[in-house]
Parts: structure tokens; sequence; C-alpha cells
């Protein structure tokens, strides 16, 4: 067990993966990103993920992803590699994030959604045999776990060290807690929505697309919802994270595609997504600029 799971509290850093117009993965872009999030206290971040478009990329872009976010990120904190579609090619992208210098793999659901129990242990057990990596298990979509599978899980797969939940259901996130204990680091992924649950639950930590474009807030955020002032979150949460979600919420696929174009507006990059998702509708695009005017003080 590697001491990286006591490192794990505040905020992970989230970055997107941008593209150029032509579809391809825009590195100089990608620098800019992480240099901006690089300069604010994070306790990692997460490249290829949900919000990196992990399931738009081939295996070898993934790859290459997180070997240039490794260099760019220079050792100031730690990189988690996502990884998913089958076992056999998450297994070779776990070995080869190994060797590009990742610190830790965060085991998105396989591609199959059907698998029964032992079919779907096994997925992430040889996950975890691929590298020598702590594994984060993402726990999101179909991938619905009770509390002793988890406890199941964390016997039967050495290198699980973190624990990343995507449903938003605290009753059953704090059952977990309660069953498993500190065996493993509890992380709150759904969104910076729910922050106030996850918190409430007992994370020590939660992942944040927000940080895309203000750090600033997914700090107060996170600074709020470890000293129990809810008060203070309240604040927060109107202010800043429910308009953004509400918006997010108007079409499938938002979640990335609202983000890159306040991205885009920020400067950072572009608001280019590849397929399955798609762009803003220039009818939602005035109302993503008022609602950027009210981050202008925390940018």
């Amino acid at each position: 067990m590697s001491n990286l799971k006591q490192q794990l509290k505040g905020v992970f850093g989230f970055p997107i993966t941008p593209f150029k117009a032509d579809l391809s993965i825009d590195f100089e872009a990608l620098d800019k990103v992480i240099d901006m999030m690089m300069r604010h206290p994070f306790c990692a971040i997460v490249v290829t993920g949900g919000t990196g478009e992990i399931y738009s990329l081939s295996a070898d872009e993934a790859v290459a992803v997180v070997e240039h976010s490794v260099k760019a990120v220079r050792g100031r904190m730690p990189v988690v590699a996502g990884v998913g579609y089958s076992t056999v090619i998450a297994s070779d992208m776990a070995r080869r994030m190994e060797k590009a210098g990742a610190d830790a793999l965060l085991v998105m659901p396989p591609t199959y959604s059907h698998a029964p129990e032992a079919g779907l242990f096994a997925y992430y057990r040889e996950i975890g045999e691929a590298s020598g990596l702590p594994l984060a298990i993402y726990s999101r979509e179909w991938a619905v776990f009770t509390p002793d599978q988890v406890a199941r899980l964390a016997d039967q797969v050495p290198t699980l060290e973190i624990w990343k939940d995507g449903q938003g259901n605290g009753r059953t996130y704090r059952r977990i807690m309660n069953k498993v204990g500190d065996r493993l680091a509890w992380v709150g992924g759904l969104g910076d929505d729910c922050v106030s649950t996850y918190f409430a639950c007992g994370v020590q930590a939660y992942t944040s697309s927000i940080s895309n474009i203000a750090p600033k807030v997914s700090l107060a955020l996170a600074e709020a919802g470890m000293a129990r002032d809810f008060d203070k979150l309240d604040v927060l949460m109107d202010k800043y994270v429910h308009p953004l979600y509400a918006l997010r919420e108007r079409m499938k696929g938002y979640e990335v595609s609202v983000m890159k174009k306040a991205m885009e507006m920020l400067g950072l990059c572009g608001a280019t997504v590849r397929s399955p998702l798609a762009p803003m509708r220039e009818a939602d695009i005035a109302d993503l600029a008022a609602i950027m005017e009210t981050y202008r003080d925390m940018l």
C-alpha cells in the first residue's frame, strides 16, 4: 500500500483534453491548462478521465496525453491517469501509463455494461495486476456497488486505494464508508454540484470540472466542505455552481461542451469536442457568457 491516499485531500484538478479544429489533440493548449492548474494547491490532477473525453481517445492518444501531462506537471503534484474500455485494453494502458510516469490509475467501468459480479471483479483485479500503481475505481453509471461488494473488492485488489463515487447517493456512500473504513481514500466524483452531499458524507476530496475555469472556486468549495461550513457552501453553490450546472443539464454531453466553451471565453483553449459529444448550441452561449461574468471575481 502506497502513502498516496493520505495526500489526497481537497480538490483533484480535472483538465479537459483540448482539440484543434481538425480534431487532433492540442498539446500546446494542454500545456496552458496544466500550467494554470499548477498555480493552485490541488491535491492531484486527473487526466484522460470523463472530463478529459477518454472515450473519444484511442489508447495511444490517451497514453500520449498522460506522458505529456507528466512532463508538464514536473512532479509538482500526483498525476492520476484514466483507463478503460476492455480488460485487455485497460491493462495495456495501465502498463504504458505507469511507464509514462503516472502516479495512480483511475479505472472507468468497462464498456460492456452487463457483466456479472465475478467478471466485473476480474476486470478490476487484472487491471490492478498489470501495473504497480495505486488504483482508483470510479463507480459511475451502471457500475453500482453495495458496501459488501466494495469490501470484497478491497480484499481482492491489493492495489485499490481510492474510491471515486459517481452515483451521488449520499446514503449509500456513507454506508460504504462505514463498512470499509479507512482502507480506502473516499472521493466525491459526480460533480461540483454534489459537494455539499459529499462532504456531509465524509469524503476527503472531490474531483472538480470547475477547476478548468476557476480553481479558486473549487478550492473554496473544498475548504468550506472540509470545515463543514455548510452556510458558506450554500453561498458558493448558489452563486457559482448551481447556475452553471443548470445550463449543463440542458443537453447531454454539456458537462464537457459547456466547460470547453467557457475555457474558450477565457482564452485557455478552443471549444472543439469530438463525437459523440456535440458543441454548444448558439442559443445557449449568451447564457454561458452571463454566467462567466459572475466568475470574474474568482479568476
